[in-house]
C-alpha cells in the first residue's frame, strides 16, 4: 500500500490502516441508482444504521446527484434543504464522520455550521470561487476531485495527476493542513460529452478506457496522499457489461473495488457496504 497516512475527520486512513469504506446516503431523487435513494427521515435512519451495522467508517451525504448524463441541477436552496435534513437526521442516529458531496460553497457552509466533518468536492475547489474561502474559515477535512473546465487531452494518468496537484495547490493557498486530504480520480466523470448543466470533465479520448487506466495506474497518481475510489454500480460497469440498469452491476462493482485496492485505493466510496467490505477485507489481505 501507498505509505502515507492522514486524516480524514477522525479517521486515520492510508499507510497500514485498513482500508476504509465510504458510505453513499443519497437525499436526491434524482440520484442514477434509486436503490440509494433516502428522502423521508425514517429512510435516512434505516440507511444509516444499516451502513453502520455494515462496517461503513464514514456516511458521505450528497443533495444533488452529479451524474454527467443525467440533467439534475437543482437550486442551492434546494440542495441546502436536502443536505441540512439529512445532516441532522444522521447526527442524531450515527457517531460516524459525515463527509457532504458538494462544490457549491454556500452548501459546504451550512454543513460545516452544523459540524460535518469532510467536504467532498467533485470539482476540487475549482467550480465555486468561493469554496477555498469556506474551507479556509472551517478548515474540514478534504476529499479533491480531478476536475478540469477545459477539454484534456493526451496521457490521461498524468493529466489527472496534474489536475489533483492544482487542487492540492489551491488548498494550501487556502491554509488547508496536507494531512486532511484526500484524492479521488474522478471516475464516471471524465466524458466525451454529457448534458449540457452537468459538472464533469470532457475529454476526446475513450472514457471507459480512460477509467479503467487510471484504475491500473493509481499509485502513479497518489501525490504522497490517500486515494478515495468511487465506481460503485456506475455507467462505465454498465457499458462493459452491457447492463443497463444499475442494480445489475454489484459484481462488476465488487470487481473494480477489489482491483483499485490491490493498486493502491485506501478508501472505497460505495452504495453496497456489506458487499464492499467483505471484497475489500480480502483484497487487502492479499495486496
Amino acid at each position: 500500500m501507498i505509505n502515507c497516512v492522514n486524516k480524514l475527520g477522525t479517521i486515520s486512513v492510508g499507510g497500514s490502516n485498513p482500508v476504509r469504506i465510504m458510505g453513499i446516503l443519497n437525499t436526491s431523487p434524482e440520484s442514477f441508482y434509486k436503490k440509494s435513494i433516502s428522502i423521508s427521515k425514517q429512510k435516512i435512519i434505516d440507511t444509516v444504521n444499516r451502513m453502520q451495522e455494515e462496517g461503513a467508517d464514514f456516511i458521505d451525504i450528497g443533495g444533488m446527484s452529479t451524474a454527467p448524463y443525467l440533467s439534475t441541477m437543482i437550486t442551492e436552496k434546494m440542495e441546502i434543504n436536502r443536505i441540512i435534513k439529512g445532516i441532522k437526521i444522521v447526527q442524531q442516529h450515527s457517531n460516524l464522520p459525515i463527509s457532504v458531496d458538494t462544490c457549491r460553497s454556500s452548501v459546504a457552509k451550512e454543513a460545516l455550521e452544523l459540524g460535518v466533518d469532510i467536504i467532498n468536492d467533485i470539482t476540487g475547489l475549482k467550480y465555486d470561487p468561493l469554496m477555498p474561502k469556506i474551507v479556509e474559515k472551517y478548515s474540514p477535512s478534504l476529499i479533491l476531485c480531478a476536475y478540469s473546465k477545459k477539454t484534456i487531452t493526451g496521457n490521461q494518468v498524468q493529466k489527472t495527476k496534474n489536475l489533483l496537484q492544482e487542487s492540492l495547490n489551491i488548498s494550501k493557498s487556502a491554509n488547508i493542513s496536507q494531512s486532511q486530504i484526500v484524492l479521488d480520480p474522478s471516475i464516471g466523470f471524465f466524458r466525451n460529452k454529457g448534458k449540457k448543466s452537468a459538472i464533469f470533465t470532457k475529454i476526446n479520448s475513450d472514457s471507459i478506457q480512460r477509467d479503467l487506466t487510471i484504475l491500473q495506474n493509481l499509485r502513479a497518481i497518489k501525490l504522497n496522499k490517500p486515494i478515495l475510489v468511487s465506481v460503485s454500480n456506475k455507467s462505465f460497469l454498465g457499458k462493459i457489461l452491457e447492463k443497463e440498469n444499475p442494480s445489475d452491476r454489484l459484481y462488476g462493482s465488487l470487481a473494480a473495488e477489489v482491483i483499485s485496492v490491490l493498486n493502491g485505493a485506501h478508501i472505497i466510496r460505495t452504495h453496497n457496504v456489506s458487499e464492499t467490505k467483505d471484497a475489500v477485507t480480502i483484497a487487502q489481505r492479499l495486496s
